[in-house]
């Protein structure tokens, strides 16, 4: 936790430039891949540190690179979506709830962006966490962050930005499990629609260790950027720095 890093005085290298390249790239969608231990989840957490409109985190950059550039102004000004399938592992029904209960969490933190709904909203917003709570099967997930991202763009009128670490991890672990068939569409359907369709993204930046070759995720993405650790770009941010 980059927070957690800076305030309780760890040692850390500053590689907080990755934010000033992520934002001067443009790019609305951006996969980076790395092996583990190579500082992703770190690197995840420092961004959503910087951008999460719900944080005051002028103090935990203030000595930190990205504050003598000219986006220093960007700090605490988006909505952001931060969310790690770290933990989806297990058997089937073990692997469901981990998922079910990320997405939990992550509405529950954003409960207050669910207020003034329209009726068509609250049946939408009702069917979806009644279905994070009883359903014990990822069919009825696709539409949870892309709604979600609807409502934190109307509340903070403010595009959102989405970070998602461990990308791959359920897809590895549910086709490890023997499962894969049976969670993959609703796997698919949650990533393909909080990057293709919604209107209401800013920017998406999501880590893993690979590229999964078999799903379509990624496939119809006109607005996607890959970069694996044989790419230049990027790579000054992750693994060993000489300091």
């Amino acid at each position: 936790d980059y927070h957690k890093l800076i305030s309780e005085n760890y040692y850390n290298v500053d590689k907080s430039l990755m934010i000033k390249d992520f934002l001067e790239r443009k790019t609305t969608v951006t996969l980076i891949t790395r092996p583990r231990r190579f500082g992703k989840t770190l690197n995840m957490s420092m961004m959503a540190e910087f951008f999460d409109i719900t944080k005051n985190s002028k103090d935990i950059f203030k000595n930190i690179k990205i504050m003598q550039t000219e986006y220093a102004s960007y700090i605490n000004q988006y909505p952001t979506i931060f969310i790690s399938f770290a933990n989806a592992k297990g058997h089937k029904e073990q692997f469901i709830l981990s998922i079910k209960t990320t997405l939990q969490d992550i509405y529950e933190k954003n409960e207050h962006v669910f207020s003034n709904m329209s009726k068509f909203e609250k049946s939408r917003y009702n069917r979806i966490v009644d279905a994070l709570i009883h359903d014990n099967s990822l069919n009825t997930i696709s539409e949870s962050l892309d709604f979600l991202m609807k409502r934190m763009e109307k509340y903070y009128h403010q595009k959102v930005m989405v970070f998602i670490d461990e990308y791959d991890t359920p897809f590895v672990e549910a086709h490890t499990g023997g499962f894969y068939d049976e969670v993959r569409g609703g796997l698919a359907g949650l990533l393909h629609n909080s990057l293709k369709t919604p209107t209401s993204l800013k920017y998406a930046m999501f880590t893993g260790i690979q590229r999964v070759a078999k799903e379509n995720i990624f496939s119809d993405l006109n607005n996607l950027d890959v970069y694996t650790v044989i790419d230049n770009d990027y790579s000054e941010y992750f693994g060993f720095s000489i300091e």
